[in-house]
């Protein structure tokens, strides 16, 4: 008989919580100090996030919302949010599966996930392994000179 996995049970039903507060965000807004801190792995697969910040942040990330999030949109599986860095805006998308941490400061209240590792975005070319090597070498009659493109400077 196989033995019932506690912690997986709890997870889940500790992200239920964290889905919950997101959609009253989605549709109320974050009032009175609310705000949330969320931790997330950046290389669990659905993760979606700009290249700068998957470099930034390889493994785990912390975004905050509080006053300049847009667009969240919460299913039963993941979230979205639209968020500001370098000045611009930024969609990111983070699956339940890859919490690691929900905090809202203002009621004191944290729930820690236990991490699994999931496998890695294949979306993602930094995925790649490092000792992985190509089949295949380029034609080297396909392979283009930069001299042909620059301008001759002896003249």
């Amino acid at each position: 008989m196989a033995r019932i996995d506690y912690q997986t049970l709890l997870d889940n039903a500790l992200k239920s919580v964290v889905k919950d507060a997101l959609v009253h965000a989605q549709f109320n807004g974050l009032g009175d100090g609310t705000h949330f801190f969320i931790t997330f792995r950046t290389r669990d697969a659905g993760v979606v996030l700009p290249d700068f910040l998957r470099i930034r942040y390889p493994d785990i990330m912390t975004i905050v919302l509080q006053y300049s999030y847009n667009n969240l949109h919460v299913s039963d599986k993941e979230f979205g949010v639209q968020l500001t860095f370098d000045g611009r805006p930024f969609f990111i998308r983070v699956p339940f599966s890859a919490l690691v941490e929900f905090k809202d400061p203002s009621v004191d209240f944290m729930l820690s996930f236990q991490t699994k590792m999931q496998p890695a975005a294949t979306d993602n070319d930094m995925e790649l392994p490092l000792d992985e090597k190509p089949d295949t070498v380029p034609d080297p009659g396909r392979v283009v000179s930069l001299d042909e493109f620059r301008k001759n400077r002896k003249q």
